[in-house]
């Protein structure tokens, strides 16, 4: 019976940055749910501040952390075992993010399909909504709020239609710098990767636009009642998405230049690309759902 073989397994020296991390973490909650409620009120505080100091520590513990979990990996430290944990951890990443947005199109489903003929007097209700919106019709989306607020439904053409271009070619652009990085092609990784990159921030700018006409020309704002408030939830927790997606493969762009990955290692950059065609199927729904069914 031969002797078996066991793989080396790199255990990295212990580390600050997840203490960190936890830190910035708590300083972004507690400064995200105080600078909302500031917003819908109209008040000014600390949680802008807090909010901003949370994102600045978190960026350091990223580049930190990356950092040291590039000269680790460049210097052969990593064996196929941490490969495959780290695609599991990738993919169970992903999964988590799956499920964030699933909470946010369940809570779409609620109020459409649910609460709204509920309102309106829906099967055995119609004495309840007499009694708590007598004037309320049921269409969707609810352009008139029960204080009065009244708004404008963002059509599905012009800069949403653009963006769902923008964003399913970058997709694609993705897809052929992660072929020539397995072709070992580096000037076409570069190409296609670059033009990746400008699409993101192309997509970013334009969903700034929409926002911008979206309050002040629409008056469509999160104090527009349901359906301002899941419009901007969706649409602005995936805007993060693609800004970080973004940030991820201009990292990624960079290490190219100096010469990281093979064509046979290369695990960061398929995490990236992992992402990035994750954003653009959420993008899809949304676009879908947000825009044009629920219309």
């Amino acid at each position: 019976m031969s002797e078996q073989q066991y793989e080396k397994y790199y255990v990295p020296a212990q580390s600050a940055w997840p203490i960190v991390g936890a830190v910035a973490l708590f300083l972004i909650a507690v400064g995200a749910g105080n600078f909302v409620v500031e917003s819908t009120r109209g008040k000014e505080g600390y949680g802008g501040w807090v909010l901003t100091a949370g994102l600045l520590v978190l960026l350091v513990m990223l580049i930190g952390w990356f950092r040291d979990q590039i000269e680790e990996s460049m210097a052969g430290k990593y064996s196929a075992q941490l490969g495959r944990s780290y695609r599991q951890g990738m993919s169970w990443f992903i999964f988590s993010e799956v499920m964030f947005f699933a909470a946010f199109f369940g809570a779409l489903f609620y109020a459409r399909v649910i609460s709204v003929p509920w309102l309106d007097g829906e099967g055995n209700n119609a004495i309840t909504g007499e009694v708590l919106w007598p004037t309320f019709d049921a269409i969707w989306p609810l352009v008139k709020t029960p204080g009065g607020i009244e708004t404008t439904a963002m059509p599905w053409t012009g800069l949403p239609l653009y963006n769902t271009v923008i964003l399913m070619v970058s997709s694609v652009t993705c897809h052929f710098a992660h072929v020539a990085l397995e072709k070992d092609d580096r000037k076409k990784l570069k190409i296609w990767l670059g033009i990746t990159i400008v699409l993101g921030c192309i997509f970013l700018v334009m969903q700034v636009e929409e926002y911008i006409h979206a309050y002040t020309e629409m008056n469509l704002t999160l104090q527009s009642g349901i359906y301002g408030n899941t419009f901007f939830l969706l649409t602005g927790f995936h805007g993060m998405h693609v800004t970080l997606g973004t940030i991820i493969l201009i990292v990624l762009f960079l290490r190219i230049l100096k010469g990281h990955f093979t064509a046979k290692d290369h695990f960061a950059f398929q995490a990236g690309s992992w992402y990035w065609h994750f954003v653009d199927v959420v993008w899809l729904f949304l676009f879908a759902f947000v825009y044009v069914v629920f219309q």
